[in-house]
C-alpha cells in the first residue's frame, strides 16, 4: 500500500487528488495539510511513502518542506513531489536539488498522475515531460561545473555507467538489459553510488550527473 501525504493551500485540488488516490487499491491518503508546515508535521505522525507538496503555499513553501524533509533522518523514508502550476524556474530547480523525488505539473491528466505516484513510490525519478525537456535546455545553456563532481572519482566503471543511465530516465530493469546485468545487480550499483556521492535519491543523482559534466544534453557521458 502507498500511503500519501497532500499538502497544498488549495482545498478543491486537495479533493480532486484524493478522489483519485482512492478509488485505487494499492493506494490511500493518510493526511492532507494546507500549508507547509502542518505538512510537515503530518509528515512526522504519519511517515507517508509520498508527500505531493505544492511549491507555493502559505506559511512554509515546498522548497522549504523538501529541504526539512531531507534534513530530517527520521524522514528518511518520504519522497517529496512537487506540484506545480509552472515550467522550470531556479524556484523549482532548487526544490530538485534539495531532494525532491520529482515534480508533477497539476493539470497531469489522472492516469499519468497515478503511474507518477507508483514511480515515486518504488525510488525512481520522477520528472514531468515537460520539466525535463527545460532541465536539459538549461545544461545547453550552461557549462557544466566540475566542482558539483566531488566523489565522482570514488565511482567504479559499472557505478558510473549505471549514474549515465540513470541520468538518461532507465530504471533499473532498463539498466540491468543495457549494463547485460541482473536487476539486483543494476540497483546495487545505483544505490552505491548514491550513497558515495551523498544523493538522497534518483533525482538528485540526475541533478549531479549532469552539473558535474558527467552527462551532457548532447548525449555525451
Amino acid at each position: 500500500m502507498i500511503r500519501v501525504l497532500l499538502v497544498d493551500d488549495q482545498p478543491l485540488l486537495r479533493s480532486g487528488f484524493r478522489a483519485l488516490l482512492d478509488l485505487e487499491d494499492d493506494m490511500e491518503v493518510v493526511a492532507e495539510a494546507g500549508d507547509g508546515l502542518e505538512g510537515l508535521a503530518l509528515a512526522r505522525t504519519h511517515l507517508p511513502d509520498i508527500a505531493l507538496v505544492d511549491i507555493q503555499m502559505p506559511v512554509l513553501d515546498g522548497l522549504e518542506v523538501t529541504r526539512r524533509v531531507a534534513a530530517d533522518p527520521a524522514l528518511a523514508g518520504v519522497r517529496v513531489v512537487i506540484l506545480t502550476n509552472y515550467g522550470l524556474d531556479d524556484y523549482v530547480f532548487e526544490a530538485l536539488r534539495a531532494g525532491a523525488a520529482g515534480f508533477l505539473v497539476k493539470d497531469i491528466v489522472p492516469e499519468d498522475f497515478l503511474h507518477a505516484v507508483r514511480v515515486a513510490a518504488r525510488g525512481d525519478a520522477l520528472l514531468a515531460p515537460s520539466i525535463t525537456r527545460k532541465l536539459i535546455a538549461r545544461y545547453v545553456t550552461e557549462p557544466p561545473d566540475p566542482g558539483n563532481g566531488a566523489g565522482l572519482e570514488t565511482l567504479t566503471n559499472r557505478e558510473r555507467e549505471a549514474v549515465v543511465l540513470v541520468a538518461r530516465g532507465l530504471a533499473n530493469d532498463e539498466i540491468a538489459v543495457r549494463m547485460e546485468i541482473a536487476p539486483l545487480t543494476a540497483k546495487t550499483h545505483v544505490n552505491r553510488a548514491m550513497t558515495k556521492l551523498g544523493a538522497r535519491d534518483r533525482a538528485q543523482l540526475v541533478v549531479l550527473a549532469y552539473e558535474s559534466g558527467l552527462v551532457t544534453p548532447r548525449g555525451g557521458g
